[in-house]
């Protein structure tokens, strides 16, 4: 029987101190509420506690602070930083909100939120996808061309829906 897990099933709330590298390929609700040093790449929605302090590149999807981050930030849907959190780093994301009492400290690069058809499914590019399934990106093309991975050849260039992808890993179609 396949494996079908809603994403707010699987949480994890972590109040403890950890170092090191954390990688999520599945979506999951990540809470860090003790101290973690290192670098951390999550699916789904992280949030970082308001006793938390945190020292690592952070790379996400919905990334939500109220503790102190020292680290670039780079989220695919939306960084929410919310008092008293205090971020010292470098934040790329589509959508921002900063509220009353919450402190950047760091340049902002805001991105373009790509949409596309029904339901709002996003798109990934070729080095996106690439770097998401850690594989090289001309593994990818190669996939792409030989229709073994969802994907458009658009203005001259692989787009890939990341719902299709995430799909598509699920359904184990893919063993590099």
């Amino acid at each position: 029987m396949a494996k079908k897990e809603r994403t707010d099933e699987k949480i994890l709330d972590v109040d403890a101190r950890m170092q090191g590298t954390i990688i999520f390929k599945d979506p999951v609700n990540l809470r860090i509420n003790g101290s973690f040093e290192g670098k951390l790449e999550t699916c789904g929605s992280l949030t970082i506690g308001e006793n938390a302090n945190v020292r690592a590149d952070i790379q996400g999807d919905k990334i939500i602070i109220a503790g102190k981050v020292t680290g670039n930030l780079s989220a695919s849907e939306s960084v929410a930083l919310i008092p008293p959190a205090v971020v010292s780093g470098n934040v790329q994301t589509p959508l921002l909100s900063i509220a009353e009492g919450a402190v950047l400290d760091g340049q902002l690069k805001m991105l373009s939120l790509k949409n596309t058809g029904s339901g709002g499914a996003k798109t990934l590019s070729l080095r996106d996808v690439a770097q998401y399934l850690e594989v090289e990106a001309k593994v990818v093309e190669e996939w792409a061309s030989q229709r073994k991975i969802p994907a458009e050849f658009q203005n001259g260039e692989w787009r890939f829906h990341k719902v299709a992808i995430e799909k598509w890993l699920q359904d184990e179609k893919v063993r590099p």
